[in-house]
This record gives C-alpha cells, structure tokens and sequence, in this order.
C-alpha cells in the first residue's frame, strides 16, 4: 500500500466536547495544510454538515457528544446525504460491539485513537483524506487506526495500526522491520472486551508507510472477532 503523495487540502470536521482531543487534531490537520473546522455537540455538527456538505471531507465523530445519541448522530447524518462525508469514529467512544456493527451497516469508514500521539493523527486519517491513493487489495482490508504493541527479540515498540485483514494487519512505522522477522502482537479491536495476542511475521515493508504482517498463530476467538469485524465493515463499505 504505497503512502499518498497528494497534497490537495481537505476539509474534516472534528466532532468531540473535549477541548484537548479537537485541538490536538486540529492543529495537526491545519500544520498539514488542511482546513478543520470544530463542533462540542451533535446539534453542532448536524448543522454544519447541513450548511457545508459540498465542501465538507470527512467528519471526525466522539459517540459520546452530550445529549446525542451516537448511533443514531450517524443515522441523522446519513439522512443528509447516504454516503458523504466519510465518517472516521474516535475508538474510546465506542461502548459495544453493538454499536460496532450498527455503525458498519450505516458505513462509518473506520476508527482512530483519540489519544494517538501528535504525529500519528495524520497517517491515521490519510487514508480517508486521500482514499485513491491508496490500494484496495483482493482480499478485504479495514482502514482502522488503533494501537499496537509489537516485540521482536527483547525490544518491544508500540505504533498505529494502518489496516487490518483476515490475515494480517499494517503497521504505520518509519522504522519497519526486515521482511521475514517474527514478532508478537497486542491489540484491542474497537469495543472488543480483551487484548488480542498474536505470533506474526513481516511480508512487507515500504520506509514511507510502514511494515504488513501476516498472522502465523492466532487463537480461534480472536480469529473469529477479527474475521467478524473485517466482513461487517469491509463489505458494508464496498461502495464508498
């Protein structure tokens, strides 16, 4: 999956009451050039996708925005228009499994952490800024920005989860491992009830995006909550 080299500016509304979370995302979409424009609440939000939808890319949603209801926040932003904006779903806010497949059938297009570390933010959304630049492959990927622990040897590092798949998942790193090197995994899918634990091996690596990794042993609970959140979101969102 090559990374975007498109440097056309977007327009993302970030949608959560917490000060800290819209101005971080805020300020790392604006020192890339983009426009963010902010909302604290549902009727905020509504209202601005109302008055700017032309000119609107993504919506950035908090679940939890005070008197909202964030499934049915979705729905209400669905009856605007069925497919636009995309809408990327902060992971923490996210109370159910549930809630996860309501919002794969309403298309939401993926999660990130609203914590993610500064310079993360931006390779977390790139590919909902700029989905044509990046592949679709044959076998069903999820854009999904949540964290990852991985150790290879006695070091252990921590990143973003680029995508995830069936049979693997992509890393966002700018220090990627050698091709063929075994390592362990750890991750928590949105609203899952428990860490994931996985042996994985890298199959690919590209320096401006990350590193994919195959699973090589996974339990089959995990297999199947990961087989389960794969289908529901990647299939619902065929047509986007």
């Amino acid at each position: 999956m090559p990374a975007t080299t498109a440097v056309a500016s977007r327009t993302v509304v970030v949608a959560d009451d917490t000060a800290f979370v819209r101005d971080r995302f805020r300020a790392a979409l604006e020192a890339a050039g983009h426009r963010a424009l902010t909302v604290r609440s549902g009727a905020e939000l509504i209202s601005r996708v109302r008055a700017d939808l032309a000119h609107i890319d993504l919506v950035v949603l908090d679940l939890r925005l005070p008197q909202s209801n964030g499934v049915e926040l979705v729905r209400a932003l669905r009856r605007i228009d069925p497919l636009h904006p995309p809408i990327v779903v902060f992971s923490g806010t996210i109370a159910s499994a549930r809630e996860v497949r309501e919002l794969a059938s309403l298309g939401v297009s993926g999660y990130v952490n609203e914590y993610a570390a500064a310079p993360h933010i931006l390779p977390s959304l790139a590919p909902h800024l700029f989905p044509e630049s990046f592949n679709r492959r044959s076998s069903p990927r999820v854009v999904l920005g949540i964290p990852v622990s991985y150790r290879f040897g006695n070091t252990i590092a921590a990143a973003l989860t680029l995508n995830i798949s069936n049979g693997g998942l992509a890393i966002r790193t700018t220090s990627p491992l050698e091709r063929g090197t075994s390592l362990k995994l750890r991750f928590r899918l949105p609203a899952g009830k428990r860490d994931i634990d996985a042996q994985g091996r890298i199959v690919w690596i590209d320096r401006r995006v990350g590193m994919g990794l195959e699973f090589m042993e996974l339990d089959a609970e995990s297999q199947a909550a990961i087989d389960g959140f794969v289908q529901a979101h990647f299939f619902s969102n065929r047509k986007a």
